[in-house]
């Protein structure tokens, strides 16, 4: 009873921490309320918690500390694609270093408008997909973000958008706590990819909420910023339509702890999705893979793939799910998540999970976690390799696995790249 207590107390003290929005659509004021209501009910996350046993939610929850903006010369990511630029600084819309948000195939408006108007398409979406989320695994960092993020975008898909969209997250407050919320719905045969980079807040808390209708398209492709003492906590929520796809990768170097969540549910036939990522890190770096898909469709395939690499004490977690009713025959699943640790002072632990009630699936899991392999180290060594090229060679080969998962081979190349400039300063 006094543990429910401190956690009321807790929960309540969080939600003081944050100014409730003004806003006028009656939809928007009804998905806020059940979203402090689910928060409410579930209480902050705690350690005993079954999917926060491995991350402490503690940082997350007490007031922001300052955290060091790090100075680099290197180009923000994806500077040398053809976009549309969408700059937000700490958290907040720059419409001067903006693009104009005008796209053929595409409407673009921030979330404040949207919500401010008595009838808009996006009620059916905001914050409806992190609700669905909310069973049976309860995710009150995204029920706060629903409750309160009043800066976003609404993003309506049309047709086949002949260009990304490309969100660009600056910060230049040392103790900023950022909540942004994005919702994107692409319409039947719509087709969108939507870059995500930079360290957007001392503290991040994200949620994108993503409905692709029947054969439609999404592509999503982050890179999250370098700063080392940053923390973030983001959601992706998506749900697919039949003969839809869905390919999602995050990058993740440095960061202090960063937690990402992924909860994606087929409900129609056919549909695909791919959830995945790369991270390194070095020293006081904990990441955090969570992920959650359900099967509710026949004949839907996914993947999720994980790589983690780790020295100097630094921690990598992984926890995915696929969830098959009894009715979704006919799924393949795939789940691989490894850890590369550099020293014997790193930490990788894994959960991952099936729980299948169909009988005619293809699904299988798998989590390992070594050392490079001396072998394959040696081989390029006796061949004139310097030692350290020759094991960020290895490394780099190792993670190739989840970069591949990125259809756009232009991307995919970017995220090489820059794994390859962390890998050669961390060296040694």
């Amino acid at each position: 009873m006094a543990t429910a207590a401190k956690n009321m107390d807790a929960t309540e003290a969080l939600i003081a921490a944050y100014v409730a929005p003004a806003t006028e659509g009656k939809w928007a004021r009804d998905a806020r309320l059940r979203a402090l209501t689910t928060l409410r009910e579930n209480g902050v996350p705690v350690r005993r918690d079954e999917y926060w046993k491995f991350t402490n939610p503690a940082r997350l929850l007490e007031p922001v500390k300052p955290a060091t903006i790090l100075e680099t010369s290197e180009a923000s990511m994806f500077d040398d694609i053809d976009k549309l630029l969408v700059v937000f600084e700490d958290g907040v819309l720059l419409t001067d270093l903006s693009d104009d948000l005008t796209l053929e195939g595409v409407e673009i408006e921030t979330l404040a408008s949207a919500m401010s108007k008595d009838i808009h398409w996006v009620g059916d979406i905001y914050g409806a997909l992190e609700a669905n989320g909310q069973n049976p695994v309860s995710r009150p960092m995204a029920a706060l973000n629903t409750a309160v993020a009043t800066e976003g975008l609404v993003i309506r898909v049309t047709g086949q958008v002949t260009k990304p969209i490309a969100l660009r997250y600056m910060r230049s407050g040392a103790d900023t706590d950022v909540m942004v919320h994005t919702v994107i719905k692409l319409e039947e045969g719509a087709d969108l990819t939507l870059l995500e980079s930079g360290p957007a807040a001392a503290r991040l808390n994200s949620s994108l909420e993503v409905e692709v209708a029947d054969s439609a398209a999404f592509h999503h492709v982050r890179a999250q910023g370098r700063d080392h003492e940053r923390l973030a906590a983001t959601h992706m929520f998506a749900r697919l339509g039949k003969e839809s796809r869905f390919k999602s990768f995050t990058l993740t170097v440095n960061g202090a702890l960063t937690r990402n969540e992924a909860v994606i549910e087929f409900t129609g036939d056919n549909a695909f999705a791919t959830v995945s990522g790369a991270s390194a890190g070095d020293g006081a770096y904990h990441h955090d893979d969570t992920v959650f898909i359900t099967h509710d469709a026949m004949n839907c395939e996914s993947r999720q793939v994980f790589k983690k690499v780790l020295r100097n004490g630094a921690t990598g977690v992984f926890q995915g799910k696929i969830l098959v009713p009894a009715h979704a025959q006919k799924t393949d699943g795939y789940q691989i998540a490894q850890g590369l640790l550099l020293d014997d002072d790193c930490t990788f632990l894994a959960k991952p999970e099936l729980e299948i009630y169909a009988d005619d699936v293809i699904c299988s899991h798998g989590s390992t976690c070594g050392a490079v392999d001396e072998t394959a180290l040696f081989y390029l060594t006796s061949r004139g390799v310097p030692k350290s090229e020759a094991q960020d060679m290895l490394v780099l080969a190792f993670m190739d696995e989840s970069i591949q998962e990125i259809e756009d081979e232009v991307l995919a190349n970017a995220i090489r790249n820059r794994l390859g400039g962390w890998m050669e300063r961390h060296r040694g």
